[in-house]
């Protein structure tokens, strides 16, 4: 520490660039050396490159023309380079240029003091270019339609959310932003076991299926694991998975109430997840039960993109509707209007229901008959889900699974005995 003390500023900021410049150009000797025909740049250039950038921003200042300038001069340099290596190879990358383009900016930025950015920058750059191979297999095996997939996951989030505005307009107090957000909660979750269930292709079974698929929607995955046992002699595997699924479905509510309204989460968390331990419990002890077939049972689903844009804004013309339609029955049909209109949504998806219940918990319902409505809403779709599974399974299948679907409904309204 007293050494450091003793020595200039500026000796410390020179040092630090030789050193992140030195960790560049040693990593492009290496692949000079293995590459065996030219290549541009080693220890010696990088941290040439890295000084300079240093002095051009001492001389410029505050004043950012000649630092450009001089950007544009060592990237003139780069560029005879990369002309040259065109002219020796037919596979010409042009990977060591853009790294000594970087390396003077970290010369620059550590001269204005941005001494984490720099490193940052260094680091980043070391490792996209030690993690080539690596990098390039992982290109190869993301199909280009994911690619597409997360980038509408972005339009949603990054793009589309920022811009609109957080305030409320007209009688029902529709706030966009808040709208937006409710899509984009939903639309995460969704994809988040979209992307388990692309990574886990072809791996696991129908428990695995059923946690993702309940993650995903319970109601989808009741739907295509009862078709799937219409053709396999597995019941108690099929019917037990479907259980898990609803299990999972409570955790994924929970989720997501927390994050719109805390004061209706610690009234649902509680009694949800204790419905969620107990149906994903009975139901993997369920699906442990000999069947009269013990055949291994493989994954078949391939779950939708949750992130498409009609579907996005389809949810959000929903949510927008429950809203409006939730703000009505409170107002002129009281709770039983709220409880008749929770029932009713079990029929389709109860996310939008729910997310507009987490609006109107607090300030249009009053906290208890908001959860009585979600717990309502929820042990509904149980009901759905088991008579979709009921007519569409065939065997003992649709009986298990109906009788273990109509049991957490009906469990699930227990709570509503305290609330």
């Amino acid at each position: 520490m007293e050494i450091v003390q003793w020595l200039p500023p500026d000796a410390v900021k020179i040092v630090l660039v030789l050193f992140l410049s030195f960790l560049v150009g040693l990593e492009r000797e290496e692949h000079k050396a293995a590459a065996g025909y030219y290549a541009f740049g080693g220890v010696r250039t990088f941290p040439l490159i890295g000084l300079i950038g240093y002095s051009v921003a001492l001389l410029s200042g505050t004043q950012l023309i000649p630092l450009t300038l001089g950007f544009l001069v060592v990237g003139s340099f780069l560029l005879l380079s990369y002309w040259h290596k065109l002219s020796c190879s037919e596979a010409a990358g042009v990977t060591s240029e853009m790294s000594g383009l970087a390396t003077f900016l970290v010369g620059a930025l550590v001269y204005y003091g941005h001494f984490w950015i720099a490193t940052a920058l260094s680091v980043a750059s070391l490792m996209l270019l030690e993690l080539k191979s690596a990098l390039e297999k992982l290109a190869d095996r993301i199909p280009s339609e994911d690619i597409f997939t997360f980038a509408k996951f972005l339009l949603l989030t990054a793009v589309i959310l920022p811009i609109l505005p957080n305030q409320e307009f007209g009688r029902f107090h529709i706030n966009p932003f808040k709208t937006w957000l409710v899509v984009v909660a939903v639309s995460t979750i969704s994809y988040g076991s979209y992307v388990l269930q692309k990574v886990t292709k072809e791996r696991g079974g129908v428990v695995l299926a059923a946690i993702l698929g309940g993650a995903y929607s319970s109601t989808v995955t009741t739907v295509v694991m009862a078709r799937r046992a219409a053709r396999e002699e597995r019941p108690h595997l099929f019917a037990g998975g479907i259980l898990i699924a609803s299990g999972v479905m409570y955790l994924r509510l929970v989720a997501l109430v927390a994050l719109f309204n805390h004061r209706l989460v610690v009234t649902l968390a509680p009694a949800f997840l204790v419905l969620a331990g107990a149906a994903i419990g009975v139901g993997w002890y369920w699906s442990r039960q000999p069947d009269s077939s013990m055949a291994e049972v493989k994954r078949e689903f391939e779950p939708k993109n949750p992130l498409e844009l009609f579907a996005a804004f389809g949810f959000a013309a929903l949510f927008l509707a429950m809203l409006v339609a939730t703000q009505l029955a409170v107002t002129y049909l009281g709770k039983a209007g709220v409880d008749t209109l929770a029932a009713i949504m079990g029929v389709t998806d109860v996310d939008p229901f729910i997310m507009g219940m987490t609006q109107a918990a607090g300030a249009l319902t009053p906290l208890k008959e908001a959860a009585a409505a979600v717990m309502i809403a929820a042990a509904s779709n149980n009901l759905i889900k088991g008579i979709y599974a009921y007519g569409l399974a065939g065997g003992r299948t649709r009986i298990q699974a109906f009788g273990l679907l109509a049991g957490l409904a009906a469990i699930g309204l227990v709570p509503l005995l305290w609330i």
